[in-house]
């Protein structure tokens, strides 16, 4: 009898073990999970580099979008000027120093509200263009000033501390001789100039650390100082013969009868207001940070006075701004037109 007679198929799953039957099973299991997981594998790697493509081209978009806002149609609307607040993009440069656009629209959205406000302001339509335009020049080349003080601050070690930044703001609230307080200051700023202290601060720092430039680096003002005080000494404190010993080196200004011992004048008037009669000053700063005072108080009363005064004028910085202008080292990165003498006549008219 042949015992070696092959086996049926049916005896043949008989005879495996039960470990043999589960790797069997495990294996049917796995092969039908693979028909799923690779096209998921798939379609999940696909989905990653599908948003991946769609946000970069969303940012490029954005980016192109808000160029062409500011540089070719130069939006200076609140949303324009408060992406430039945030992301430090330049409108020029002045000798190597980017200047800030925000600084730019802070300072020509503040003009333009103040022209707007102007109800004896009745330029025909057609010229409203044309005064934008050079509302936006005067921006212009007024931040690229200031941009040039901070480069020269920088250079000198000039800095401006957030105590001299109160002050100022202190001082700003009492001009014109009324104190307002910090609230109703603050809402003549917003209403008039569309500022906030912020940006009113900004414009300060700005304004301190040009004066102050303006002072290290004029050695000629400095010394016409030392001059005219030993000139008023000489000539007993006579104004006019200090004015015609010097020339056109010093400014001769009077008042030519009383005024409001409140008046904005550069500080004159109170520092005159604050003397005797025939009382002179030594030389201060004026109050605009734009050269130095000498006062010469002729009469006065409770709330009123009179003085002759001699002014030293800062020129240092200009002749620079003037020598890099000259230069070609200010790239202006938005063009505005300029007044031809045509606009400007008939604008006249």
């Amino acid at each position: 009898m042949n015992l070696n007679l092959p086996l049926k198929k049916g005896d043949e799953s008989e005879r495996k073990t039960e470990k043999e039957k589960v790797e069997e099973r495990r294996e049917e299991v796995l092969s039908k999970g693979r028909k799923f997981k690779y096209p998921l594998q798939y379609a999940r790697h696909k989905l990653v580099i599908n948003t991946i493509i769609i946000a970069v081209v969303g940012i490029v978009a954005l980016v192109l979008v808000g160029w062409l806002a500011l540089y070719k149609f130069q939006d200076m609307g609140d949303i324009m000027y408060r992406i430039s607040l945030l992301v430090p993009v330049s409108v020029a440069k002045v000798d190597g120093k980017e200047v800030r656009f925000s600084d730019y629209l802070m300072t020509a959205r503040s003009s333009l509200m103040t022209l707007d406000q102007q109800s004896a302001f009745d330029a025909r339509e057609e010229d409203w263009g044309a005064v934008e335009n050079e509302y936006k020049r005067q921006a212009l080349t007024q931040v690229e000033q200031l941009t040039y003080a901070l480069k020269l601050g920088e250079e000198l070690g000039i800095e401006i501390s957030q105590d001299e930044i109160n002050k100022a703001f202190d001082e700003h609230r009492k001009v014109g001789g009324t104190e307002r307080s910090e609230e109703s200051f603050l809402k003549v700023l917003n209403t008039n100039f569309g500022l906030s202290r912020d940006e009113y601060e900004r414009m300060l720092y700005l304004s301190l650390m040009k004066s102050k430039v303006e002072q290290q680096i004029d050695t000629t003002a400095n010394e016409l100082v030392k001059k005219v005080a030993k000139l008023l000494d000489d000539y007993e404190n006579d104004f006019t013969e200090v004015k015609e010993a010097l020339g056109d080196k010093v400014e001769y200004g009077t008042t030519g009868g009383l005024i409001d011992i409140k008046n904005v004048d550069g500080g004159r008037s109170t520092v005159a207001g604050a003397q005797k009669s025939g009382e002179v000053s030594e030389g201060f700063l004026s109050s605009n940070g734009d050269g130095y005072y000498f006062v010469k108080t002729i009469n006065k009363t409770d709330t009123q006075v009179s003085y002759v005064s001699l002014y030293i004028r800062f020129t240092e910085f200009a002749k620079r701004f003037k020598e890099i202008q000259d230069a070609g080292l200010i790239k202006e990165y938005i063009s505005i037109p300029e007044l031809n003498s045509g606009e400007e006549q008939q604008t006249a008219e």
